[in-house]
């Protein structure tokens, strides 16, 4: 059973250098392994301050629900 914590958005670089936001909804089967949707947001940030605080505004995201990925 896999036991690693999947934070719900996930922050990273595209090869443009923009930085962008996605949403993860995470289920788990009956084995318990988790099953991740991501969702892409179209909105580009240039910086991830901008990201987080999108984030905060539309999906009332909390503090530690972020992944960072360069």
């Amino acid at each position: 059973m896999s036991r690693d914590l999947i934070r719900p958005f996930l922050i990273s670089r595209d090869a443009e250098g923009n930085v962008r936001l996605s949403v993860r909804d995470v289920r788990y089967n009956s084995q318990g392994y988790p099953l991740v949707t991501d969702v892409m947001q179209d909105t580009l940030f240039a910086t991830v301050s901008a990201a987080r605080s999108f984030a905060r505004l539309h999906f009332k995201a909390l503090a530690g629900q972020y992944e960072l990925r360069a």
